[in-house]
């Protein structure tokens, strides 16, 4: 199976960590397809830890869904996401035990697979949690991706070993689609910058087929669930899914969507930006180094895009409104090319003008700016 673009959905950890039901993921599948969000490429439901019974089958050795929170079974679940137009995920853990101490996959790898191509999964996250000192994690993850193979389903793999053990340099190699890079995200600005800003040296490891993911977003937590710490503003979630867009990161959505309001909606469906996340070329964005002291800590990014197109993305990290430039030069447009560029902002779909040699912005404290460039000649 091959995944041209970053995987796009939803995730119940954030929100629910271990009180997920077998209503709360229909539910979400119904507001998926009634928010349009499925229009615009939201397409998994995934099923994170927690899911199933302490101890597995004593006759088959199989995983068992637990009775209380899934009533009609995994498969039941599967079918109903995949009558919305939907794909299905689910979680395991390479090791003896989840993060939540349930039954994890370790020694069981080509069982675990074939049940979960009969529940009708498309979409597998293999967490890291027990993993045993003597195992080799790449080991047994190449060992999961030949067991998926194996059930003759198309199923995405999802390695989400946190980052450990250089996982960038081998997850493509042993069969993964998409690797967690990073420690577990909160509802934090500052964490959730740090993640993005950490990952910058290693997004050149991404393309076609294996993609760095930065973890489930936050955007629109607004205080509820899991991993909630307070309420973030709005311009902090546009920030984080701005970043994440522009580093052509898995979108994964982590918050309630039964209950998100009109701006959080209109934000997680904006198309500009969706189109940066989604770009056919898959090209790691470039930071521009600071021309001046000032600029420390206030990146400034430019992605080469399709269809002769290019991202710009400015972000202000600090406590207080400032501002943030990306001089063109560093881009090797000069003033001699005759060429200058043509902004379109993806927040409001204005085309702002025509900028040769620099742009500036002042940007409000933790807030920021994307647009669109386009060459067009000077005149």
């Amino acid at each position: 199976m091959f995944v041209q673009k970053p995987p796009m959905g939803w995730n119940s950890w954030n929100t629910f960590g271990g009180n997920i039901n077998e209503q709360v993921i229909l539910e979400t599948a119904d507001a998926i397809v009634e928010k349009g969000l499925d229009k615009v490429g939201y397409e998994y439901v995934v099923i994170d830890d927690c899911w199933c019974k302490k101890q597995r089958d004593p006759e088959t050795g199989k995983l068992v869904a637990d009775p209380e929170k899934f009533p009609h079974g995994m498969k039941y679940v599967g079918d109903y996401i995949h009558s919305k137009g939907l794909k299905f995920g689910m979680y395991t853990c390479a090791g003896v035990t989840t993060c939540g101490m349930y039954p994890g996959s370790f020694g069981h790898e080509f069982l675990d697979a074939e049940t979960f191509a009969d529940f009708g999964v498309d979409y597998l996250k293999v967490d890291y949690c027990a993993k045993p000192s003597v195992a080799d994690g790449s080991s047994l993850y190449l060992k999961m991706a030949m067991a998926l193979r194996a059930t003759g389903r198309d199923i995405v793999f999802s390695i989400c070993n946190w980052g450990r053990h250089d996982v960038h340099n081998w997850a493509r190699s042993v069969g993964g689609h998409l690797y967690r890079s990073t420690d577990d995200i909160c509802d934090s600005y500052p964490l959730y910058m740090d993640i993005a800003l950490g990952q910058e040296k290693n997004l050149v490891y991404s393309a076609p087929g294996c993609f760095n993911d930065l973890d489930m977003l936050t955007v629109g937590m607004a205080g509820k669930g899991l991993v909630s710490t307070s309420k973030y503003s709005f311009k902090e979630y546009r920030t984080q899914f701005s970043i994440w867009c522009l580093f052509g990161a898995p979108l994964m959505l982590g918050c309630d969507l039964r209950t998100i309001d009109d701006e959080i909606l209109a934000l997680i469906k904006n198309e500009a930006l969706i189109r940066i996340d989604q770009d056919p070329d898959y090209r790691a964005p470039i930071r521009q180094k600071p021309i001046r002291i000032y600029m420390e800590g206030q990146p400034a990014y430019f992605r080469v895009l399709s269809d002769n197109e290019y991202a710009i993305g400015l972000f202000n990290v600090h406590e207080e409104e400032a501002g943030v430039s990306i001089f063109f030069a560093e881009l090797g447009i000069t003033p001699d090319t005759g060429y200058a560029f043509e902004l379109t902002d993806c927040y409001t779909g204005e085309c702002i003008g025509v900028y040769d040699e620099y742009f500036h912005e002042r940007i409000d404290s933790h807030s920021s700016r994307m647009y669109i460039a386009r060459l067009v000649r000077k005149k």
